[in-house]
Protein backbone atom coordinates (compact mmCIF):
# COMPACT_ATOMS: atom_id res chain seq x y z
CA UNK A 1 0.00 0.00 0.00
CA UNK A 2 1.56 3.33 -1.01
CA UNK A 3 1.72 6.02 1.12
CA UNK A 4 -0.36 9.24 1.38
CA UNK A 5 2.58 11.98 0.63
CA UNK A 6 2.06 13.40 4.06
CA UNK A 7 5.41 13.64 5.57
CA UNK A 8 5.24 13.38 9.41
CA UNK A 9 8.50 13.37 9.93
CA UNK A 10 11.25 16.48 9.80
CA UNK A 11 14.82 14.47 8.62
CA UNK A 12 14.92 12.07 6.21
CA UNK A 13 17.91 9.92 4.77
CA UNK A 14 18.95 9.64 1.06
CA UNK A 15 18.16 6.40 -0.40
CA UNK A 16 20.41 4.14 -2.56
CA UNK A 17 18.90 1.36 -5.12
CA UNK A 18 20.38 -1.14 -7.36
CA UNK A 19 19.83 -4.69 -8.26
CA UNK A 20 22.50 -6.00 -7.27
CA UNK A 21 26.50 -4.84 -5.81
CA UNK A 22 27.09 -2.59 -8.81
CA UNK A 23 25.47 0.20 -6.92
CA UNK A 24 27.89 -0.10 -3.68
CA UNK A 25 30.31 1.69 -6.65
CA UNK A 26 28.24 4.81 -6.83
CA UNK A 27 26.96 4.53 -2.97
CA UNK A 28 31.09 4.64 -2.22
CA UNK A 29 31.46 7.93 -4.22
CA UNK A 30 28.45 9.94 -2.74
CA UNK A 31 29.23 8.90 1.22
CA UNK A 32 33.17 9.73 0.39
CA UNK A 33 31.52 13.55 -1.45
CA UNK A 34 28.92 13.73 0.94
CA UNK A 35 29.57 11.91 4.27
CA UNK A 36 27.58 14.10 6.24
CA UNK A 37 24.23 13.03 5.34
CA UNK A 38 22.58 9.12 6.43
CA UNK A 39 21.91 6.92 3.91
CA UNK A 40 20.22 3.61 2.94
CA UNK A 41 21.19 1.43 0.43
CA UNK A 42 19.03 -1.30 -1.26
CA UNK A 43 20.44 -4.35 -3.63
CA UNK A 44 17.50 -6.44 -5.13
CA UNK A 45 19.73 -9.32 -5.36
CA UNK A 46 17.30 -12.04 -5.49
CA UNK A 47 15.66 -10.87 -8.47
CA UNK A 48 19.03 -9.36 -9.94
CA UNK A 49 20.13 -8.46 -12.78
CA UNK A 50 17.51 -6.65 -14.59
CA UNK A 51 19.17 -6.26 -18.32
CA UNK A 52 17.41 -8.67 -19.97
CA UNK A 53 14.02 -8.36 -18.08
CA UNK A 54 10.80 -6.52 -19.66
CA UNK A 55 10.30 -3.04 -18.92
CA UNK A 56 6.84 -3.77 -17.52
CA UNK A 57 9.09 -5.96 -15.07
CA UNK A 58 11.43 -3.20 -14.49
CA UNK A 59 9.29 -0.92 -13.37
CA UNK A 60 7.32 -3.28 -10.87
CA UNK A 61 10.64 -4.17 -9.01
CA UNK A 62 12.10 -0.75 -9.13
CA UNK A 63 8.44 1.07 -7.18
CA UNK A 64 8.43 -1.75 -4.92
CA UNK A 65 12.36 -0.82 -4.50
CA UNK A 66 11.30 3.00 -4.18
CA UNK A 67 7.90 2.22 -1.76
CA UNK A 68 10.62 0.31 0.65
CA UNK A 69 13.15 2.96 0.76
CA UNK A 70 10.40 5.87 1.45
CA UNK A 71 8.56 3.68 4.31
CA UNK A 72 12.57 4.00 5.55
CA UNK A 73 11.96 7.93 5.55
CA UNK A 74 13.87 8.46 2.39
CA UNK A 75 13.42 11.84 1.43
CA UNK A 76 15.61 11.35 -2.19
CA UNK A 77 15.89 8.28 -3.70
CA UNK A 78 19.13 8.03 -6.54
CA UNK A 79 18.48 4.55 -9.00
CA UNK A 80 21.85 3.40 -9.43
CA UNK A 81 20.69 1.23 -11.88
CA UNK A 82 21.03 2.12 -15.36
CA UNK A 83 18.07 -0.45 -16.44
CA UNK A 84 15.53 1.08 -13.61
CA UNK A 85 16.86 4.30 -14.81
CA UNK A 86 16.21 3.94 -18.82
CA UNK A 87 12.58 1.94 -18.29
CA UNK A 88 10.98 2.65 -15.29
CA UNK A 89 12.32 5.96 -13.80
CA UNK A 90 10.03 8.54 -16.34
CA UNK A 91 7.26 7.15 -14.54
CA UNK A 92 7.98 6.39 -11.34
CA UNK A 93 8.32 10.85 -11.54
CA UNK A 94 5.58 11.29 -13.80
CA UNK A 95 2.81 8.77 -12.15
CA UNK A 96 4.33 7.71 -9.29
CA UNK A 97 5.26 10.47 -7.28
CA UNK A 98 2.51 12.66 -7.94
CA UNK A 99 -0.20 10.38 -6.80
CA UNK A 100 1.92 9.19 -3.61
CA UNK A 101 4.62 10.90 -2.60
CA UNK A 102 4.70 14.55 -4.16
CA UNK A 103 7.35 15.83 -1.80
CA UNK A 104 10.08 13.28 -2.39
CA UNK A 105 12.61 12.78 -4.95
CA UNK A 106 13.67 9.80 -7.46
CA UNK A 107 16.48 10.55 -9.89
CA UNK A 108 18.80 8.40 -12.01
CA UNK A 109 21.53 7.98 -13.31
CA UNK A 110 22.14 8.14 -17.27
CA UNK A 111 20.82 12.11 -17.76
CA UNK A 112 24.36 13.16 -15.31
CA UNK A 113 26.65 10.87 -17.38
CA UNK A 114 25.17 11.98 -20.65
CA UNK A 115 25.39 15.95 -19.35
CA UNK A 116 29.53 15.41 -18.85
CA UNK A 117 30.20 13.20 -21.83
CA UNK A 118 29.34 15.51 -23.88
CA UNK A 119 30.38 18.20 -22.00
CA UNK A 120 33.80 18.22 -24.04
CA UNK A 121 33.33 18.62 -27.54
CA UNK A 122 35.81 16.56 -28.68
CA UNK A 123 33.57 13.90 -27.86
CA UNK A 124 31.66 13.74 -30.49
CA UNK A 125 31.94 9.53 -30.89
CA UNK A 126 30.65 7.89 -28.49
CA UNK A 127 30.69 4.03 -27.34
CA UNK A 128 27.97 3.25 -24.39
CA UNK A 129 28.32 -0.69 -22.89
CA UNK A 130 25.73 -1.09 -21.21
CA UNK A 131 23.21 -3.79 -20.68
CA UNK A 132 20.11 -5.32 -22.84
CA UNK A 133 17.63 -3.81 -21.60
CA UNK A 134 19.01 -0.36 -21.41
CA UNK A 135 20.57 -0.58 -25.27
CA UNK A 136 16.96 -1.38 -26.20
CA UNK A 137 15.73 1.79 -24.35
CA UNK A 138 17.91 3.68 -26.03
CA UNK A 139 17.85 5.97 -23.61
CA UNK A 140 21.92 6.73 -23.98
CA UNK A 141 21.15 7.47 -27.48
CA UNK A 142 18.50 9.93 -26.81
CA UNK A 143 20.04 11.79 -24.15
CA UNK A 144 23.31 12.20 -25.83
CA UNK A 145 22.00 13.14 -28.62
CA UNK A 146 19.34 15.72 -26.97
CA UNK A 147 22.46 17.55 -25.64
CA UNK A 148 24.69 17.66 -29.11
CA UNK A 149 22.61 16.04 -31.85
CA UNK A 150 26.12 15.88 -33.69
CA UNK A 151 27.08 13.10 -31.90
CA UNK A 152 27.76 9.61 -32.71
CA UNK A 153 26.87 7.20 -30.34
CA UNK A 154 27.85 3.34 -30.73
CA UNK A 155 26.07 1.18 -28.26
CA UNK A 156 26.83 -2.29 -27.32
CA UNK A 157 25.06 -4.66 -25.04
CA UNK A 158 27.47 -6.45 -22.65
CA UNK A 159 25.19 -9.69 -20.81
CA UNK A 160 27.96 -11.32 -19.03
CA UNK A 161 29.58 -8.40 -16.93
CA UNK A 162 26.69 -8.03 -14.55
CA UNK A 163 26.79 -12.19 -13.66
CA UNK A 164 30.55 -12.03 -13.84
CA UNK A 165 31.20 -9.19 -11.19
CA UNK A 166 28.29 -10.67 -8.79
CA UNK A 167 29.82 -13.62 -8.79
CA UNK A 168 33.36 -11.94 -7.82
CA UNK A 169 34.97 -13.16 -10.77
CA UNK A 170 36.84 -10.10 -12.24
CA UNK A 171 39.94 -11.65 -12.90
CA UNK A 172 38.34 -14.55 -14.60
CA UNK A 173 39.68 -15.67 -17.79
CA UNK A 174 36.11 -15.47 -18.81
CA UNK A 175 35.98 -11.99 -18.32
CA UNK A 176 39.08 -11.21 -20.82
CA UNK A 177 37.96 -13.28 -23.38
CA UNK A 178 33.87 -11.10 -22.77
CA UNK A 179 35.67 -7.84 -22.47
CA UNK A 180 37.55 -8.14 -25.74
CA UNK A 181 34.86 -9.32 -27.86
CA UNK A 182 32.57 -6.37 -26.47
CA UNK A 183 34.98 -3.63 -26.90
CA UNK A 184 36.19 -4.49 -30.39
CA UNK A 185 33.18 -3.70 -31.85
CA UNK A 186 33.28 -0.44 -29.70
CA UNK A 187 36.76 0.24 -30.63
CA UNK A 188 36.15 -0.43 -34.21
CA UNK A 189 33.69 2.28 -34.26
CA UNK A 190 36.75 4.58 -33.60
CA UNK A 191 35.10 6.26 -30.69
CA UNK A 192 37.08 8.62 -28.48
CA UNK A 193 34.66 8.36 -25.52
CA UNK A 194 33.36 5.37 -23.57
CA UNK A 195 30.42 5.19 -20.75
CA UNK A 196 30.43 2.92 -18.65
CA UNK A 197 26.41 2.19 -19.02
CA UNK A 198 25.60 0.01 -15.92
CA UNK A 199 26.85 0.76 -12.30
CA UNK A 200 28.73 -2.69 -12.60
CA UNK A 201 31.38 -2.08 -14.88
CA UNK A 202 32.61 0.91 -12.98
CA UNK A 203 33.84 -2.20 -10.99
CA UNK A 204 35.86 -2.84 -14.15
CA UNK A 205 37.53 0.10 -15.05
CA UNK A 206 40.70 -0.88 -14.59
CA UNK A 207 40.32 -4.53 -16.84
CA UNK A 208 38.27 -2.14 -19.45
CA UNK A 209 41.54 -0.01 -19.82
CA UNK A 210 43.91 -2.60 -20.77
CA UNK A 211 41.76 -2.94 -24.22
CA UNK A 212 41.42 1.11 -24.75
CA UNK A 213 44.08 3.17 -25.94
CA UNK A 214 44.96 5.86 -24.45
CA UNK A 215 42.57 8.58 -26.12
CA UNK A 216 39.69 7.13 -25.44
CA UNK A 217 38.18 9.00 -22.21
CA UNK A 218 36.18 6.27 -19.91
CA UNK A 219 33.03 8.03 -18.36
CA UNK A 220 32.47 5.67 -14.76
CA UNK A 221 29.04 6.61 -13.50
CA UNK A 222 29.90 6.69 -9.48
CA UNK A 223 32.12 9.84 -9.12
CA UNK A 224 30.02 11.98 -11.76
CA UNK A 225 26.61 11.46 -9.94
CA UNK A 226 28.34 12.09 -6.64
CA UNK A 227 28.96 15.05 -8.47
CA UNK A 228 25.68 15.90 -9.97
CA UNK A 229 24.17 15.22 -6.48
CA UNK A 230 26.20 17.47 -4.55
CA UNK A 231 24.80 20.45 -6.87
CA UNK A 232 21.60 19.18 -6.85
CA UNK A 233 21.45 19.22 -3.30
CA UNK A 234 22.98 23.12 -3.69
CA UNK A 235 19.99 23.90 -5.81
CA UNK A 236 17.35 22.28 -3.80
CA UNK A 237 17.71 24.04 -0.36
CA UNK A 238 13.93 22.53 0.62
CA UNK A 239 15.16 19.12 0.22
CA UNK A 240 18.56 19.35 1.80
CA UNK A 241 17.52 21.01 4.93
CA UNK A 242 15.11 17.85 5.95
CA UNK A 243 17.95 15.57 5.55
CA UNK A 244 19.87 13.91 8.69
CA UNK A 245 23.29 14.69 8.57
CA UNK A 246 24.58 12.06 11.46
CA UNK A 247 26.48 10.24 9.02
CA UNK A 248 25.14 6.99 9.71
CA UNK A 249 24.41 4.07 6.89
CA UNK A 250 22.17 1.35 6.33
CA UNK A 251 22.33 -1.48 4.30
CA UNK A 252 19.95 -3.85 2.87
CA UNK A 253 19.38 -6.58 0.51
CA UNK A 254 16.48 -9.13 -0.67
CA UNK A 255 19.02 -12.26 -0.83
CA UNK A 256 21.06 -12.20 2.29
CA UNK A 257 24.26 -14.50 1.94
CA UNK A 258 27.89 -14.68 2.83
CA UNK A 259 28.38 -13.29 -0.61
CA UNK A 260 27.10 -10.16 -0.68
CA UNK A 261 28.87 -9.46 2.85
CA UNK A 262 32.46 -9.97 1.08
CA UNK A 263 32.24 -9.01 -2.39
CA UNK A 264 29.63 -6.10 -1.18
CA UNK A 265 32.53 -4.59 1.66
CA UNK A 266 35.43 -5.10 -0.94
CA UNK A 267 32.90 -2.70 -3.46
CA UNK A 268 32.48 -0.02 -0.76
CA UNK A 269 35.73 -0.24 0.59
CA UNK A 270 34.64 -0.74 4.20
CA UNK A 271 33.30 -3.35 6.10
CA UNK A 272 29.03 -3.61 5.63
CA UNK A 273 26.35 -5.61 7.47
CA UNK A 274 23.42 -5.96 5.64
CA UNK A 275 19.92 -7.14 6.22
CA UNK A 276 17.58 -9.13 4.61
CA UNK A 277 14.36 -7.76 3.26
CA UNK A 278 10.97 -8.59 1.06
CA UNK A 279 9.54 -6.95 -1.35
CA UNK A 280 6.08 -6.81 -2.49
Amino acid sequence: MAGTGRQFMKNFSIGVFDSGFGGLNIMKEIVLKLPKYNYIYLADTARAPYGSRSKETVYSFTKQAVEFLFKQDCQLIILACNTASALALRKIQKEYLPRYYPGRRVLGVIIPVAEEATGDIFNNRIGVMATEATVRSESFVKELKKINPKAKVFQKACPLLVPIVEAGEDKDEILKIALKNYLFYLTKKDINALILGCTHYGLLEKNIKNFLTKDIKIFNEGKIVADKLEKYLLNHPEIEKNLKKNSKIKFFTTDLTDKFEKLGSGFFGKKITPKKVILD
